[in-house]
């Protein structure tokens, strides 16, 4: 009588290993003396760079002391005196507004048009031609400013009001060179959006604006505000256009069409030999050099702080 082995007569013994797992075989047991090599070669870049940035601020720091030890930190912060760096801060900021008021919309509405709308051919045309922005001397936009947009465009055909040297054509001139920076990290950003999110957008009855605004934008959030602040940061370091269409004049305002000094054009004019090495004046240059890269700094802190909370992973 059958006891519930049907079947079982005369299948014999099971092959050896049966029922267990197969064993992950460990690569890491290999040599390979390539990959050994790679590694050190990445992290003896990721040492240099923390290397070149120490030795950054190590060349900052000792001119600096010897700064605030002959000037108070109330005449350094001030809005007024010769050591006032609070004009400088403010016209920087000025001048970055502008730009970014510039950049942004027509930067991302290129990252969008390249992503979304453009054919591959077209996109594959007008990609490299937007970089190509990029890669203009900035000696260039400067004079373009004070040769093209403050007579022609601003003076001219806008009918405003502005002197030779002026923030708003600073500002409008250094938003047309971070156009490529904000375009192609934000395309980017974009296209790694998955696709599966567009196609159950347009199956739910969206048009493809409102899925490019509503569902592929938010979905690449944080890599569209990495490019901002990446553009923002290039705008507050950037150097030749500010110098040549701001002015060099102490200016704290809160009108663009007057002439003002950033704080790069400031460390243009000092650094160009009016003012003895080691002389009080000279060292203001490293007092105002250490102060924007704190400020970058935290330009770059607030960005990964920022890629870290919205970032989302497909």
């Amino acid at each position: 009588m059958s006891t519930g082995t049907t079947g079982s007569i005369g299948a014999g013994p099971p092959p050896v290993g049966a029922g267990r797992p197969a064993q992950p075989v460990n690569l890491r047991a290999r040599s390979r003396p390539g990959e050994t090599a790679i590694k050190g070669v990445l992290l003896l870049s990721a040492l240099v760079s923390v290397a070149i940035t120490v030795g950054i601020l190590g060349a900052l720091i000792q001119p600096v002391i010897g700064f605030f030890e002959e000037v108070p930190l109330g005449d350094f912060f001030t809005t007024e005196g010769k050591y006032a760096v609070l004009p400088l801060v403010g016209a920087t900021f000025m001048v970055t507004a502008i730009a970014l008021a510039v950049a942004v919309p027509l930067g991302l509405g290129a990252a969008m048009y390249l992503s979304e709308y453009a054919s591959p051919r077209m996109r594959r045309s007008l990609k490299p031609a937007v970089e190509l922005l990029a890669g203009v001397p900035s000696v260039v936009y400067g004079f373009f400013a004070i040769s093209f947009v403050t007579p022609t465009l601003l003076q001219g055909l806008l009918n405003i009001d502005v002197g030779f040297t002026n923030a708003l054509s600073a500002g409008l001139v250094l938003g047309v060179m971070i156009i490529p920076t904000i375009a192609s990290l934000a395309e980017d950003a974009l296209s790694a959006v998955p696709q599966a999110l567009r196609q159950g957008s347009l199956a739910l009855g969206a048009n493809r604006m409102q899925t490019t605004l509503r569902v592929v934008l938010p979905a690449a959030l944080s890599g569209v505000a990495a490019a901002i602040v990446l553009g923002m940061s290039r705008a507050v370091g950037e150097t030749m256009i500010v110098a040549l269409a701001a002015g060099a004049q102490r200016n704290l305002s809160l009108d663009p069409r007057e002439g003002m000094q950033t704080m790069t054009g400031f460390i243009a004019q000092t650094a160009q030999g009016e003012n003895p090495v080691g002389s009080t004046s000279y060292n203001t240059l490293f007092a105002v050099g250490l102060l924007l890269f704190v400020i970058t700094l935290v330009i770059n802190v607030v960005s990964i702080s920022i890629v870290r909370r919205f970032r989302q992973v497909y």
